[in-house]
């Protein structure tokens, strides 16, 4: 029997990839993070800022989401954490919590971004959804989507 894909999904804040995820005092949840696109011959890295807001039934209401061309200097990690810390401190008061929000998907830049419901694969017997950060694939959500565990 083939599961259906989740209406919600739980994000538990950690150290790792979830390190920014909460619930400001008026209720809005938050998550932001840092996807990327890989290299690929001829083509660089290409990695963004992304802050997603979310009402209190978790759907999405705001993508924020910009470029952030790296160089190669401790100056550009500063910057980078200045914004996320000013794009924080835009939230309000806000407390690093547990969010339940639906996937989504939506595209900047000429990339598809979202925590994308991924079918099962033509022969999985188990018949699994997966939903899966984008882009960058790395932070993989996987049944029970309530546990708030992902795979990297």
């Amino acid at each position: 029997m083939v599961s259906q894909p989740p209406a919600k999904i739980a994000i538990e804040p950690d150290d790792y990839h979830a390190e920014f995820v909460g619930q400001t005092e008026a209720g809005t949840q938050f998550f932001l993070t840092t996807p990327f696109v890989p290299a690929t011959p001829g083509q660089p890295r290409r990695e963004f800022i992304a802050l997603y807001l979310f009402d209190p039934a978790g759907q999405l209401v705001e993508a924020r989401i910009d470029p952030w061309d790296h160089g190669e200097g401790d100056g550009d990690i500063e910057a980078r954490l200045r914004r996320i810390e000013s794009w924080l401190a835009d939230l309000g008061d806000y407390v690093h919590t547990r969010i339940e929000v639906q996937p989504f998907r939506l595209e900047r830049f000429g990339v598809e971004f979202g925590l994308i419901p991924r079918p099962p694969e033509e022969g999985d017997v188990d018949g699994k959804w997966w939903v899966i950060l984008e882009p960058g694939n790395y932070m993989a959500f996987h049944e029970p989507f309530d546990s708030g565990d992902y795979d990297t």
